[in-house]
């Protein structure tokens, strides 16, 4: 058995961080590793690391479970780092929301205003990754940093753009519809061989091999699938988009389905649901952590009867053995397109496609040419957003920010997004990205 360190940045997530103990529990084959929880909410942070030592006590295997509220006492000696933190905290990705709304934006928003991955929450993320990627580099340069954290697609792209010695590469998990699409055509994922293609959030599935048979025509043609808006979209564009790509976690991609009431309709989407949906996310995320703190403080219950008896579908500890222990794999990941390993998208931006992961590293593979609608799509409504998202990052122009804005479907006129953007600005934790952006 191998033994790694592996450091966890932003372990107050916890059901991210118990779900990855979890796998490691259930797998054995990292037992004896060290597993360096670090959080700034001590709360959390203690809460998940008492849940995850008695998970592990219970289960009878044997790791080394570390807590600290400082990232590079938690880097030191790490092998791995997996980092799900967000700075910010919801609370302002809400109080922008209800701005937006205030503003003339509504829902389904775009990928930079009425979604997860707004703007003003980017700002503070990349800010992040920044810092994270440069204590990597000083404290533990030949880590292999596997980040989760949102948003991945700009993230990956900046931060391989600027630090290219970093061993780093984004993971999502919107690729695991793959595994309901296989058991919709009566095979388990293990019988599946596929091929998906795109960026992060917008990735497409291309092929489909079931037991050695093309079942691509199969899929289509699926009764289950006679209503659904998917196939809708795999008729006009040719590929069969996987994940958030055409749901409202994904701020509802294409918006030209939902302009008028029969394209509401036949989508069944309410735009005024996707802020509930929002609401019930977060209410969901709030109610996760105060349970976690409730359950660590009693030390009466197993905790094994919080975990689910399956190993997660997220492929996280499979990619770790598969660069710890040499245990070839293919995984979906996101990394740089330098061998554009999907044509027609910018060689420097980040695209989310399989790659073999070894020892070795990370090597992508190269996927087939999408359909020409996508690929067009996909250059106006995610490279060019984000490419403008990066460029006022990092040169700190404010009109290029309102650009962005402006970009969003919901915005009829430069004084409506310079209203929005100057108060947004002016809430008072926004004074680093107001000065950011003078």
């Amino acid at each position: 058995m191998k033994k790694i360190k592996i450091s966890m940045i932003g372990a107050g997530s916890g059901a991210f961080s118990l779900g990855f103990i979890k796998d490691i529990c259930m797998n054995r084959n990292l037992e004896g590793s060290t597993v360096s929880f670090m959080d700034i909410n001590p709360e959390r942070l203690d809460a998940v690391h008492a849940i995850s030592t008695r998970y592990a006590k219970e289960q009878g295997i044997d790791l080394k479970l570390e807590k600290t509220t400082n990232r590079r006492d938690s880097l030191k000696d790490a092998d791995f780092v997996v980092s799900s933190a967000l700075a910010a905290g919801h609370d302002r990705l809400k109080k922008g929301f209800h701005l937006a709304l205030k503003h003339g934006f509504r829902f389904p928003g775009s990928y930079h205003i009425l979604y997860g991955e707004s703007f003003w929450t980017n700002f503070y993320q990349l800010r992040l990754m920044e810092s994270i990627t440069e204590d990597i580099l000083d404290v533990c340069p030949n880590a292999w940093h596997i980040m989760v954290m949102n948003p991945v697609a700009a993230g990956t792209t900046h931060i391989l753009r600027n630090y290219p010695a970093a061993k780093m590469v984004g993971l999502c998990h919107g690729y695991i519809e793959l595994n309901t699409i296989a058991g919709d055509l009566g095979l388990s994922p293990a019988e599946v061989n596929y091929e998906v293609a795109g960026i992060n959030h917008f990735i497409w599935l291309t092929k489909i091999f079931g037991k050695g048979e093309d079942k691509s025509e199969e899929l289509f043609n699926l009764s289950a699938y006679s209503k659904n808006p998917r196939k809708k979209l795999m008729q006009m564009l040719g590929a069969h988009p996987i994940g958030d790509t055409a749901d409202w976690t994904g701020a509802l991609w294409p918006w030209w389905n939902n302009m008028a009431d029969s394209g509401l309709e036949f989508w069944k989407d309410d735009p005024d649901e996707f802020s509930h949906g929002w609401d019930a996310y977060f209410n969901f995320v709030d109610r996760t952590a105060k349970d976690m703190i409730r359950h660590s403080n009693d030390e009466e219950m197993m905790v094994s009867e919080l975990f689910s008896s399956e190993m997660n579908e997220e492929s996280i500890v499979p990619l770790l053995e598969s660069l710890a222990l040499d245990k070839p794999g293919v995984f979906v990941v996101n990394l740089l397109n330098s061998r554009e390993f999907v044509p027609g998208i910018p060689k420097d931006f980040a695209v989310e496609i399989p790659a073999y992961c070894s020892k070795l590293g990370v090597q992508g593979i190269e996927t087939k040419e999408l359909p020409k609608p996508i690929r067009l799509h996909l250059l106006r409504d995610r490279v060019v957003p984000i490419e403008m998202e990066l460029e006022a990052y990092t040169t700190g122009n404010k009109a290029l920010l309102i650009q962005l804005i402006m970009m969003d479907r919901f915005c009829t006129s430069k004084e409506q997004a310079e209203a929005f953007l100057d108060e947004l600005l002016s809430l008072p934790f926004h004074e680093e990205m107001r000065n950011h952006y003078n």
